[in-house]
């Protein structure tokens, strides 16, 4: 095996040679050369599969690669084929009938309301989201979710503006908090809450729901179940006269327009049986120290610093340009990423000789069932790359590749990998010497002479 494909395979080298009249790319996936041609036309060779940003390179995909394929005579989608460039032309190391593990929120129907909306990301849009399923909601200013509950636990994350959340816990205690940019929510099944918008352009954040078979439309819903019990039980639970209730909504308000709220020293009940929930339903996620990698930021939570979150843990990744969330899998859940900001492809790796990539902007859901390898890769030279990766689980887990291959016996690993060229294994051994975990690997970059250092 060259040296340079020891590199590629590192996802830091930038190879910069190629056989007389074939055009290569550089990691970063820019053109090598003054007179590099369109990565998309048929003379075009790259054996190394390096990506193409063809959104910020403002390049067309075409399914040609290193001298096969051909032009698209039919309809085209020119924006969608742009969006997945490894779709329109899958890497060869492609291979199998993995499923597809991409949706957009694009894609979802809205369901609109009062100063807000909401659209859904279920295994009834995605087959392959068997574990979680997500819904962005947006409220304007003072606008509720109305009070409700779900059999499923939920787990919240702003994405912008700021929110108000009340909660009631089994105890009997009350919960109230505001939450901004970058913060969390739990609330476990059953657990009665509300939502209200409180910035003054509202808030957008992103539901997770531990079961990809969960729907929106299937809340309980306070004014729903009110509407659904005769006015004279209804009375007598509340100790009132049933004419008193002839305002109550006859159908369910989901969203709807509320007033502003004031502080939560002016909210809160003054009564005497009010109590204050001894339980913690919010977390300050990008509050954390961060683990700094070579290529990035991780911030992890989970229920070993979210205690109540038992059934959804999490990582916020910020991935610098060209960086490569490292390869790695997961062995207990399945990964639920969404993009928050950037461009990325994955390729995911199911055994049995079975890959597929995949490309993801913002707004993007993608799914890797657990234990299947992949990694996450910034398409852009430019623009960082901002990603959740969200688990069924009560602990976040992985494995990594180059920290399992530095910590197995150097020998072993080089005769799995490097048995007709020792030489490169020498040099391979020297590159995982530390096999310290690099959760975002920055993008080397090697120059000629780096490479021939190496």
């Amino acid at each position: 095996m060259q040296l340079s494909l020891c590199l590629a395979m590192l996802g830091c080298g930038r190879v910069l040679t190629a056989p007389l009249g074939q055009q290569v790319l550089t990691t970063t996936g820019r053109h090598a050369g003054p007179h590099a041609k369109d990565p998309y036309s048929p003379d075009y060779r790259d054996p190394y599969g390096r990506k193409v940003d063809s959104v910020g390179d403002k390049l067309q995909p075409l399914p040609f690669r290193n001298g096969d394929g051909t032009s698209v005579l039919g309809p085209r989608n020119k924006p969608r084929e742009r969006q997945n460039p490894d779709v329109v032309r899958p890497p060869d190391t492609d291979h199998g009938t993995i499923p597809n593990m991409r949706w957009s929120f694009a894609d979802s129907h809205i369901r609109i309301e009062e100063g807000g909306w909401t659209r859904q990301t279920t295994i009834r849009e995605l087959p392959t989201s068997k574990e979680l399923a997500g819904v962005n909601m947006r409220l304007d200013e003072g606008v509720i979710r109305e009070l409700h509950w779900h059999v499923q636990a939920e787990w919240a994350y702003v994405l912008e503006g700021s929110v108000r959340i009340t909660a009631l816990d089994t105890e009997g205690g009350s919960f109230v908090d505001d939450l901004k940019k970058g913060d969390l929510w739990y609330f476990p099944p059953g657990h009665p809450h509300s939502l209200q918008g409180l910035s003054e352009n509202g808030t957008e954040f992103l539901l997770i729901f531990d079961d990809g078979n969960f729907s929106e439309d299937s809340t309980f819903l306070l004014t729903d179940w009110l509407a659904h019990v005769p006015k004279a039980v209804i009375a007598e639970n509340f100790g009132v006269p049933p004419e008193m209730l002839d305002a109550i909504p006859e159908k369910e308000k989901y969203i709807f327009q509320g007033s502003v709220p004031g502080s939560i020293d002016e909210e809160i009940p003054k009564s005497e049986g009010y109590r204050k929930s001894k339980l913690q339903f919010t977390h300050k996620m990008l509050d954390e120290e961060p683990v700094n990698a070579s290529g990035g930021r991780a911030r992890i939570v989970d229920s070993t610093n979210f205690p109540i979150s038992k059934t959804v843990a999490a990582a916020h990744l910020e991935i610098e340009p060209g960086a490569l969330r490292e390869m790695h899998w997961h062995p207990r859940a399945d990964e639920w990423s969404f993009f928050i900001r950037g461009r990325a492809r994955v390729t995911i790796f199911a055994s049995e000789g079975n890959a597929r990539t995949f490309d993801y902007q913002a707004g993007d859901v993608g799914i890797v069932p657990k234990n299947m390898g992949h990694f996450i890769e910034n398409l852009s030279d430019d623009e960082p790359l901002e990603v959740l990766e969200i688990f069924r689980a009560d602990k976040f887990e992985d494995f990594s590749l180059f920290q399992w291959l530095g910590e197995t016996p150097r020998r072993m690993v080089k005769e799995h990998l490097f048995a007709k060229d020792k030489k490169a294994g020498e040099k391979f051994e020297k590159a995982i010497w530390n096999a310290e975990k690099d959760i975002i690997k920055a993008n080397r970059g090697y120059d000629v002479e780096e490479k021939a250092e190496l």
